[in-house]
């Protein structure tokens, strides 16, 4: 049952019942309802300012799981910038340095790299920077790796050149000298053994028994082998890279024009054919057009002692054998 309420009258100085108007009703009503949805609307408010919503709080995991991993992946880029740039010092001061060839040159410039235009489809995006930037990191490494694969494919193939290159070149004595002592006459200014003149000799003279095998000192095709020029039998092997080799005086020869030869091969035997005072071998080296000291090339052969010391056999002055 509703509580009838009362109010006092002064100028009646009694009680009166309270009347019910219907527009106060409809205020109350109203005021009500107002205060209601403005309590309503603040508590929402501070409910989306600052409480989340399990769907909401799915999604900040999600964020923070996806700029953790955008920063790890930044993170190996660079270091893997760091491996090629350690790539390309080792490439340019080491690698190309043993072959003697000139460094590749390589784009680093990230905005000068082709095609970066194709992610621009990541724009409008509230990450869209970054996610470019990530991009074009990828892209500059990609770029990097393929110009050195490409670089490391040149190596390769200098690599192998190289190796046959180094088989070439006469590195070792003609004749088996393990103990030095048949080194005779060195290369230079030398008294000729017949004509008694001071006559330039233009290569070395290895003293041994006639029959004494001779071996080819590089690899190479044999050009000469025949008797002549005061060489007696001789032989001549074309090393390639600018690189022969003469092998004179022999008492055998067992290689022919043509023959293709390897390092240590057999291709004669010591003999005192031709101008020649005594069984021995005379061998020269020549590169291109000029025959050089061929104790520059007995390094396949020989220790560092070794090599001393038949560097002072050789730069003896006396009498050459021929």
């Amino acid at each position: 049952m509703a509580k009838i309420k009362y109010f006092y009258n002064p100028h009646k100085l009694d009680f009166e019942k309270v009347g019910t108007n219907i527009w106060s009703l409809v205020l109350r009503v109203f005021g009500f309802l107002s205060a209601s949805a403005v309590a309503g609307g603040i508590m929402v408010f501070v409910a989306y300012t600052f409480i989340d919503s399990p769907k909401e709080r799915i999604l900040k995991r999600e964020n923070d799981q996806y700029r953790y991993q955008i920063n790890v992946l930044n993170q190996k880029i660079s270091q893997l910038n760091g491996i090629m740039k350690e790539l390309q010092e080792r490439d340019r001061n080491i690698y190309r340095a043993i072959f003697e060839a000139e460094p590749m040159e390589i784009n680093t410039d990230i905005e000068n790299l082709p095609n970066l235009n194709k992610y621009r489809d990541l724009d409008g995006f509230n990450n869209s920077e970054e996610l470019i930037a990530l991009s074009q990191k990828i892209a500059h490494l990609s770029s990097l790796v393929d110009a050195q694969i490409k670089s490391f494919d040149e190596l390769t193939e200098m690599a192998k050149n190289k190796t046959d290159y180094l088989a070439a070149i006469p590195a070792i004595q003609p004749i088996s000298n393990k103990d030095l002592t048949r080194m005779a006459s060195g290369y230079g200014y030398r008294i000729h053994p017949i004509f008694k003149t001071h006559k330039f000799h233009s290569g070395i003279d290895f003293t041994a028994p006639k029959g004494t095998p001779i071996y080819a000192t590089g690899n190479g095709t044999v050009t000469t082998a025949e008797n002549g020029n005061g060489y007696g039998n001789h032989i001549v092997i074309n090393h390639g890279y600018g690189y022969s080799s003469l092998y004179a005086h022999m008492s055998k020869m067992v290689c022919k024009p043509g023959k293709k030869v390897k390092r240590g091969e057999l291709i004669g035997y010591v003999g005192s054919t031709g101008t020649s005072t005594a069984p021995h071998v005379h061998y020269e080296v020549i590169k291109g057009e000029r025959k050089v000291n061929p104790i520059n090339y007995f390094f396949n052969d020989l220790t560092e002692q070794e090599y001393q010391a038949i560097r002072e056999l050789a730069s003896r002055e006396g009498q050459s054998f021929d």
